[in-house]
């Protein structure tokens, strides 16, 4: 049900941007008149919003736990790669209009810190496809990262859902004039409903990425669980472990310390999800 509210949440929000545009703006075209700026909010909310949310809570989905960490790792990847080619197309529509119309660039707070967040999530998507996608990285190193990996993906799209907010009240601040912005025309309250949804969309998805009981299982754990579901009682399950690929060996020798220490005791939601 959560998920369901999510992507509902996000597929509104998704449509009421292009309704935005195509309703009360010029639509979308790229020739340097304001239809070309109306590419920045469809595809920050599309890509940098309701894409890399969805890629934030890929390993969240308890189905998905039986997958191969590899599999998911791709999708993650994959997800967060269109989410930042979206947002630098973005970019380049707004850039593109300001020169064509003579308006000067970078002089906004909304400006300032959208750019600071595009160039930070490319310095991430670029940390994580070199340290975690690829089978180089030490050990050690990876589980040093792990946290600031997550918690900068958080931060980021934190920024971005505020980012937004700024950037759709600075659009209707400049375009509306009669009537004005401050007498709330059928537009004004499109665009305020539309900021509420990513202000719920964004606290749906923090929600999901931060309670314990949706993380992933760690890969050893996991494993011995569903094998301790399928052998009879007292059959020895530690051998099997070998036949793991080769992707997810990192990942178990992180963990296999701490499950040689105590007892795997997954709660009862957690069994059912993961068997």
């Amino acid at each position: 049900a959560l998920l369901a509210s999510t992507l509902l949440v996000g597929f509104v929000s998704v449509t009421l941007s292009l309704v935005w545009v195509f309703h009360y703006r010029e639509g979308l075209s790229w020739d340097g008149s304001p239809a070309e700026f109306n590419w920045h909010p469809v595809l920050i909310i599309t890509g940098f919003v309701f894409i890399q949310g969805i890629a934030i809570i890929v390993y969240r989905l308890p189905w998905t736990w039986k997958c191969s960490k590899l599999l998911m790792k791709f999708i993650h990847a994959g997800l967060n790669t269109i989410a930042m080619i979206l947002a630098i197309v973005s970019m380049v529509a707004v850039f593109d209009f300001h020169n064509a119309k003579n308006i000067p660039n970078m002089y906004s707070l909304h400006s300032w810190i959208g750019l600071t967040a595009v160039i930070f999530y490319s310095l991430q998507f670029l940390l994580g496809f070199v340290v975690f996608l690829l089978p180089f990285a030490p050990v050690h190193l990876r589980v040093v990262l792990m946290p600031i990996h997550v918690y900068s993906g958080l931060t980021i799209f934190a920024t971005v859902i505020a980012t937004a907010l700024m950037g759709i009240t600075e659009k209707l601040i400049f375009a509306l004039k009669s009537p004005a912005y401050s007498a709330s025309p059928p537009e004004a309250t499109l665009v305020n409903c539309l900021g509420l949804l990513l202000v719920i969309f964004g606290s749906l998805i923090l929600w999901m990425a931060s309670r314990p009981h949706w993380k992933r299982p760690p890969a050893e754990n996991a494993k011995i669980l569903r094998l301790n579901a399928a052998a009879p009682e007292g059959t020895q399950v530690e051998s099997t472990m070998t036949n793991s690929s080769d992707a997810d060996k990192s990942d178990l020798r992180i963990n296999t310390e701490a499950a040689r220490k105590q007892n795997i005791n997954f709660d009862e939601a957690g069994q059912r999800s993961t068997m």
